[in-house]
């Protein structure tokens, strides 16, 4: 069989499914590290399915994922394997895939497997699963990044071609910035989250990873099964979306008061210069500075306020009668956020919406806000020394997007450092800003991990 071509977005020629495949799962077999998955597909069904698409291909469908393998956090359903969100204790089989499964398939993807997690997404560190440590994908020591872990991995390691994830603090950004990739997280509601274990159901996106902004675009594009900025804006206080055509774009950077790399010494350095080129390669006609210090407010409220209690309305129930089958630290939080009072949660929401009409203000200014991805990637060794102050350090300028309905797109921009990741750039608008994200995104990076 001629294997099919053509691009989407960018997105280059690919072999067949039936050779995608066997590829996916060779090099799976080839890399080995246990924390990766939590379970592949059966070789030949996922064979089996690679052979619809080509007869789909050949009837004269056009399907623009022919030929390329996905993977799925396992937090998100998919027919004929079990969800688990990183418990196995918690295991359904569901009768349907997730809608954003369904679509991808639909268009032609393969899914190989299910990806470790962060259990219950719980974490942005990739070491809360009964599963194992999540290894990084090139840089052995550092965090993969959570709770999106295993799906970023797939993707920074060659084994797939796309993945999904979710993210509710920066599930999808922080492992794309500690492996080198690029992490889209739409606006909340763009993509369908029926068909997810919740984290906190009114914060969650389903979230998507790939080596270059064009497959994270296209396949995000494809989930929503329209363009990325068709829905209606939300009914948040985020004004829409820059409607300047072509004019060349206004970026924002957070003022240096507002700026912390976590003792890393290059990290400033490495920051301004990534803007920089993010700057010449947008044609950038004015950079502003922002005042981060509303953003960093209502990031702190998602789990030092009332929010978290979402998490245990989602699975508490669950936690509080299994305590034995959830990890410890994954257990003390959602324990604890069953004894938050309803008075807190009010408060917290009250003082939300005060904080986002406050952030509001920066968007008569910019049109895009730059932030480091995270201050720095930590280790393992640090992360099991103190388990919530490293976590809450990685999401420093992550937590707060969802809380004020904002749109991002986390890439790489240069080469890798030394011993880690290169530096990772993350690009926010305000809601229903993904296509003007994704436009941008193109402009500044590319997969740089794949140059080490």
């Amino acid at each position: 069989m001629t294997a099919p071509t053509g691009s989407i977005d960018g997105m280059t020629a690919r072999p067949t499914p039936t050779a995608a495949v066997v590829a996916a799962f060779a090099r799976i077999a080839a890399d080995g590290r246990p924390g990766i998955w939590i379970q592949l597909v059966d070789q030949d069904r996922a064979l089996a399915a690679a052979a619809a698409i080509e007869a789909r291909l050949r009837a004269g469908e056009h399907l623009p994922l022919a030929g390329r393998t996905l993977a799925v956090k396992d937090n998100i359903d998919v027919r004929g394997l079990p969800t688990t969100a990183g418990c196995p204790a918690y295991a359904f089989k569901p009768d349907q895939d997730a809608p954003v499964v369904a679509a991808l398939r639909r268009a032609g993807a393969v899914v190989v497997g299910k990806t470790n997690l962060d259990q219950f997404a719980t974490g942005l560190v990739g070491t809360r699963s009964p599963h194992g440590v999540c290894p990084n994908a090139h840089w052995d020591g550092l965090i993969s990044g959570g709770s999106s872990s295993g799906s970023a991995v797939a993707v920074a390691a060659g084994l797939v071609d796309l993945a999904l994830g979710t993210d509710t603090a920066g599930s999808g950004r922080v492992p794309a910035a500690a492996n080198g990739i690029v992490g889209l997280k739409p606006t909340r509601g763009r993509l369908s989250t029926v068909g997810v274990v919740p984290a906190c159901a009114s914060l969650d996106c389903v979230s998507v990873f790939a080596a270059d902004v064009d497959g994270a675009g296209a396949a995000a594009e494809l989930a929503a099964e329209g363009p990325l900025a068709s829905s209606q804006p939300s009914s948040s206080s985020s004004p829409p979306p820059p409607t300047r055509g072509g004019a060349a774009v206004r970026i924002g950077v957070p003022r240096a008061a507002d700026l912390t790399f976590d003792g890393d010494p290059q990290g400033r350095a490495r920051f301004d210069e990534a803007v920089q080129v993010a700057v010449v390669a947008t044609g950038a006609r004015e950079v502003v500075e922002v005042d981060l210090a509303p953003f960093l407010a209502a990031g702190e409220l998602l789990y030092g306020g009332g929010f978290v209690a979402e998490r245990y309305a989602a699975v508490g129930a669950f936690v509080d009668d299994h305590p034995d089958d959830v990890d410890p630290v994954v257990r003390s939080i959602i324990s604890a956020a069953g004894r938050i009072p309803g008075w807190q949660v009010h408060r917290d929401l009250a003082e939300r919406d005060r904080l986002a009409r406050i952030a509001a203000r920066a968007w008569a200014s910019i049109d895009v806000l730059v932030v480091p991805s995270v201050p720095r990637v930590p280790t393992v060794a640090e992360v099991q020394a103190d388990p919530i102050g490293v976590n809450s350090m990685v999401g420093t300028y992550t937590s707060f997007v969802n809380l004020l309905d904002l749109a991002a797109l986390t890439l790489p921009v240069g080469e890798p450092a030394p011993a880690g990741p290169p530096t990772s750039l993350t690009l926010i608008g305000p809601a229903w800003s993904d296509d003007l994200l994704v436009r941008l995104g193109r402009q500044v990076g590319g997969p740089a991990a794949s140059r080490r």
